[in-house]
């Protein structure tokens, strides 16, 4: 039996197979070191062109758990729905838990999404932030968040 090859595709293929084939991807980011204290993150490319959304960043997920959420999210978009930005709904998440998309100010955070410069070239692009809630229900500004979760979603979203 002969082993099956892989071949690694380069960033830039990787990126332009995934516009290709779901017009959409999403971009895994690694905690940084301790230097520059920043946890695990994944963000979208792709959806200002796909449906006119700002792209969308998760952090605090392992990258297959964003992956879903993220695809629950763009298939309602490419159906038609909408998301309110800056204030709780409902509909995402299970048993009607809230969910909040913050919009973030590029000027301060734009490293935090290098594949968007390359995607988007000089065209402008946006970024929100999804904010999900502890299972009690509380969110990283309230008093009941836990304290060892302050790491893992921080908040870059501006109300």
């Amino acid at each position: 039996m002969t082993e099956p090859t892989y071949e690694p595709m380069e960033h830039e293929e990787k990126l332009a197979w995934m516009l290709e084939t779901h017009g959409w991807g999403i971009e895994p980011v690694a905690p940084s070191d301790q230097k520059d204290l920043r946890p695990a993150y994944s963000y979208t490319f792709g959806l200002e062109a796909l449906v006119g959304h700002p792209e969308i960043v998760i952090f605090g997920l392992a990258p297959v758990a964003a992956r879903g959420l993220l695809d629950l999210i763009v298939n309602h978009l490419r159906l038609g729905g909408t998301l309110p930005i800056g204030e709780p709904f409902t509909g995402l998440l299970d048993s009607d838990q809230l969910s909040v998309l913050l919009n973030i100010d590029i000027d301060q955070f734009e490293e935090y999404f290098p594949t968007l410069n390359q995607i988007y070239g000089d065209q402008e692009w946006r970024v929100c932030q999804f904010l999900w809630p502890h299972r009690d229900g509380a969110f990283p500004w309230d008093e009941g968040w836990p304290e060892q979760l302050r790491y893992a979603q921080p908040v870059i979203g501006n109300w």
